[in-house]
């Protein structure tokens, strides 16, 4: 394979890997979680995330992980629970999960996340 093409496919990899990943970009606050409309009871140490109605549905992301960053920092969060009051690309994380990002004493920033 010429340098040339070796190239353009990786290039095209690269940008056929990335461009596939929806990404938000909302507000992010924390909560102190419980039993989440996930069924599971998680602690607000634990690096969990409550999604927004639209995204959340019925349920089909319980267990996965979204990325989250902010300021050139970077936390995975595994989501466990439904944030109604969240708007559309909104999302509601643990403390920990925040702290991971920023200074809890923000209580709200503006972050990118995906589904992973």
């Amino acid at each position: 394979m010429q340098p040339s093409t070796a190239l353009f496919a990786l290039v095209f990899t690269y940008v056929s890997l990335f461009s596939s990943v929806a990404a938000f970009k909302g507000d992010a606050t924390y909560y102190y979680p419980g039993l989440g409309a996930c069924g599971h009871t998680n602690k607000g140490s634990d690096l969990v995330a409550a999604l927004p109605t639209a995204k959340y549905g019925h349920g089909d992301h319980c267990g996965k992980k979204i990325g989250i960053h902010y300021g050139g920092k970077y936390v995975q969060a595994t989501v466990v629970d439904l944030c109604p009051g969240c708007a559309p690309n909104d999302i509601d994380v643990s403390p920990s999960t925040f702290s991971h990002l920023a200074n809890k004493a923000l209580g709200r920033i503006k972050v990118d996340w995906q589904f992973l």
